[in-house]
């Protein structure tokens, strides 16, 4: 890829060259450092950097110039090169203008000018940007390849495990791609083979288990220590928020998450109503600020293996974690294939004097006939943002009336024929926040359907068709459906703890003040009081989505995991 280039605009020549002088000190290795002195230059610039197909990362513009204001040729940077991060230089008396253009155009950022020191008030800001440009804009030549079938559930694994863990890959579809095709027949596969990753510079991997893929790339499938201070299950917000605040307070940390860090927020296209991003930011981008932070003060992760029990020892306790390690898989005809999905469960223990469950919900399954062999073949529970380009030109379908479908419909809108939102209350206000409420009726690529449901789902080998019923009216009506997403409920992922760990009737982790009031009192042995968020085991807390009466929101998770360090510690003082 050729260099990016980074644009900055200012009629004024000593400032403009003294930004241009403090990009090209900091950026110039990597990126081609373009001035202009208007926004009439700025326009012609991008024009030209359009037609030779060389990218633009980000553009810098000082509001006040003669002509067109820094906001004018922001809005139109950002109609010609919609991905693109901008920036406004202002002053203070500007600052109402810059609040504006976040919403009107989408502004990425404001600045207030003087910005010296540079490194204290200019790189960081910069650095945000261009991380957040070149995350969306990967190099391809040193990817993994995946090549598959687009309705197959194991490509689909394969793929969402390498997006949420920010694996750039390429997907050839051996039905679409004349390369997805040429690879597979070089490599000998059969249809049973597929999904093959193949790894630069190493092996290629025949329908692969999540451990397989992830000792391929060298991502870290087992625990270095023999006792951490703290064992956190779970990597979603509540989980990372835990890790940050041990790991920066010297405790010895583990965070286990059985697929990748960011949980259900980490899929979201969009979080426009957390504390500090006043543009939003997509769940990835938040989980991977939050994976930085906690291994910049050295919290382990261990990625790709399921927990399947918690048991006390003593002072300790250890967490058993599941995962298929074998590199043989077993075929039909007893054949073995490397880094097969088939394979033996290998099993481990990591111990720790404290845990935290951070291991969040998962979305309900469906009630609907035909629908659960079409799972992973254009049938699927949640959505990454990634997903929506597969969409492209067809009739989708989301089921859900929370912030998280709402915010999957507007991101599937971009790319499908159509969205159609499938909501079995009478309205969206009654569970959804207001601002997606007004951007999803604005949109006419949406359509929502309230007072329904989907009954039933058919299809040769994919979804191709829905039975929508009107609950109102009692009637049925067949529809012609490619992908279906559901955002439904909330089911905690708590079948795998014991006896010890007290839960409610739906699995949620009962902590704290209710262990020894109300329905679920008694399940508390100790003669000293449970800490807040601690569980009915001492020692082991339960922070977020998973726990008792928790408020199901990103902010809200992030606080109990950080708080629940603090509990962390006043407990391993006691033993």
């Amino acid at each position: 890829m050729a260099r990016p280039a980074i644009l900055t605009v200012d009629d004024d020549a000593p400032v403009s060259a003294a930004i241009a002088r403090d990009l090209r000190a900091r950026y110039g290795a990597d990126h081609r450092i373009l001035r202009a002195s208007s926004g009439a230059e700025a326009l012609e610039l991008v024009a030209r950097l359009l037609l030779k197909g060389q990218p633009l990362a980000l553009v810098a513009a000082d509001q006040r110039m003669p002509g067109l204001t820094g906001i004018e040729v922001l809005a139109r940077v950002r109609a010609d090169v919609p991905d693109a991060k901008l920036l406004l230089l202002t002053a203070y008396a500007d600052t109402d203008v810059a609040i504006a253009a976040i919403n009107d155009i989408g502004l990425d950022h404001y600045l207030l000018k003087p910005w010296d020191p540079p490194d204290e008030n200019l790189y960081p800001v910069i650095d945000d940007l261009l991380d957040d440009w070149h995350n969306a804009h990967p190099d391809h030549t040193n990817d993994v390849r995946v090549v598959g079938d687009r309705w197959s559930e194991g490509s689909h694994t394969v793929k969402t495990f390498l997006a949420n863990n920010h694996v750039p890959y390429v997907w050839l579809d051996v039905e679409r791609d004349q390369e997805g095709a040429r690879l597979r027949d070089l490599a000998g596969a059969r249809p049973e083979d597929l999904p093959l990753v193949l790894v630069p510079d190493g092996e290629t991997l025949r329908r692969p288990s999540t451990v397989a893929i992830a000792s391929a790339l060298g991502l870290r499938t087992r625990a270095e220590r023999d006792l951490y201070d703290l064992c956190i299950v779970g990597g979603g917000p509540a989980g990372l928020a835990a890790a940050v605040y041990a790991a920066s307070e010297g405790l010895s940390t583990v965070v286990v998450e059985h697929e990748a860090p960011g949980g259900q927020a980490g899929q979201s296209a969009a979080i426009e109503n957390y504390l500090g991003f006043p543009r939003g930011l997509s769940g990835a981008d938040l989980a991977q600020r939050a994976i930085t932070q906690a291994r910049r003060f050295g919290a382990e992760m261990v990625l790709a293996r399921d927990v399947v029990a918690l048991e006390p020892r003593g002072p300790v306790r250890a967490v058993r974690l599941r995962g298929i390690e074998s590199r043989e898989g077993i075929e039909p005809d007893g054949a073995a294939v490397p880094g097969g999905l088939d394979g033996v469960d290998d099993f481990t223990d990591i111990e720790a004097r404290s845990v935290v469950l951070a291991t969040g919900v998962s979305y309900r399954r469906l009630d609907a006939a035909g629908l659960d062999p079409l799972v992973g073949r254009g049938v699927h529970y949640g959505a990454s943002a990634g997903q929506a380009a597969a969409c492209t030109g067809e009739e989708v379908y989301v089921v859900g009336a929370a912030n998280s479908a709402g915010q999957a419909a507007l991101n599937l809108a971009r790319f499908a024929k159509r969205v159609t939102l499938v909501v079995r209350g009478t309205s969206l206000e009654a569970g959804m926040s207001r601002y997606l409420v007004e951007r999803i009726r604005a949109d006419d690529r949406i359509r929502v359907l309230c007072g329904t449901q989907v009954v039933a789902a058919a299809g040769d080998g994919h979804l191709e068709r829905l039975t929508l019923a009107d609950r109102a009216l009692g009637t049925t009506t067949e529809v012609d459906a490619a992908w279906l997403f559901v955002f439904i409920g909330a089911a905690p992922r708590t079948d795998w703890l014991g006896a010890e760990v007290a839960r409610d009737a739906h699995g949620f982790v009962v902590t704290g003040h209710d262990l020894v009031s109300g329905p679920y009192a008694g399940g508390w042995a100790l003669g000293r009081p449970p800490f807040a968020l601690e569980t009915s085991l001492p020692g082991v807390f339960a922070a977020g989505d998973v726990r008792f009466d928790s408020m199901k929101r990103v902010a809200s998770a992030v606080g109990e995991g950080s708080m629940s360090v603090y509990f962390v510690h006043r407990y391993l003082a006691t033993i």
